[in-house]
This record gives structure tokens, C-alpha cells and sequence, in this order.
């Protein structure tokens, strides 16, 4: 299997995930947030948060699937990179909350380090597609 078969995959279960969790918490942000790591509900009407965090990922993975859509490989592959940022800080919000370490770790740094090793490859597999051969030297006949 091709490396860009390899990163297409890959792509495409990042934006069909980051949809999902996205459209999760939109639809249902309390039953959401068992999952994420965070020890307690939020006080009052925190659920508005968890809405808009929903909003966020269902935009980056409507980014993702649009970049594969219509070929932006590379550029797919910096957004990539530039969202593994999300899962990072997630993670890094849960341990200052003093969440769950197997959500912070497991699901939040996992997720960050799975999309910036997809960003990784896929920017890869392009670079090499944008490398030009050099021309061959010119012969002077004898």
C-alpha cells in the first residue's frame, strides 16, 4: 500500500472522527462529557461550553474532509499539524483540573500525537511529489 494511500485513510478517520465528536457534543454535551476526563459536570449551565466545543471540532474535521476533497494534500497535511494542537490542550486541561490520567493520556495525547503523525506523513508523501528532478547535463558533441 502507498504512503498516500496509507495517509488518506488515516485523514479520512481523522475528519470522520473529529465530525462525530463534534456532532456528540452539539446533541449531547452532557452525556459527552463522560468520556473526556474531566472529574466533575460543570456548575450552572456549563453544558453552553461544551456546545462550542463541539462546534470547534465539527468545524476542524468539515477542514479536514474539505482538504481531502478536493486534493489540497499538502495544505492537508499543515492543517493536520496545526490541529493536533486541540487534543493537546484538552489533555492539558484535564490534568490541570485534575481529571482522570488515562483520559488526559490516553485519549487526548493519543489523539494529538496519532493527528500530528498523520499531518507528519502526509506532509512527507507531498514533499516528494514536489521534488523536481534535476536536469540531466547537457553532452557537447565531440
Amino acid at each position: 500500500m502507498s504512503l498516500r494511500n496509507v495517509t488518506t485513510i488515516l485523514a479520512t478517520a481523522c475528519a470522520l472522527f473529529v465530525l462525530y465528536l463534534g456532532l456528540s457534543f452539539i446533541l449531547a454535551p452532557e452525556a459527552s462529557t463522560q468520556g473526556v476526563g474531566l472529574p466533575t459536570w460543570p456548575a450552572g449551565s456549563g453544558d453552553g461550553f461544551l456546545i462550542m466545543k463541539g462546534t470547534r471540532e465539527f468545524s476542524m474535521g468539515l477542514v479536514i474532509g474539505i482538504l481531502l476533497l478536493t486534493g489540497h494534500r499538502r495544505a492537508l497535511g499543515w492543517v493536520l499539524l496545526t490541529e493536533a494542537v486541540a487534543p493537546f490542550g484538552d489533555m492539558l486541561n484535564v490534568l490541570a483540573h485534575h481529571g482522570s490520567l488515562a483520559a488526559a493520556f490516553g485519549i487526548h495525547g493519543l489523539t494529538s500525537v496519532l493527528i500530528a503523525i498523520t499531518g507528519l506523513l502526509t506532509l512527507r508523501e507531498t514533499g516528494k511529489a514536489h521534488r523536481v528532478p534535476s536536469p540531466a547535463p547537457a553532452t557537447q558533441p565531440a
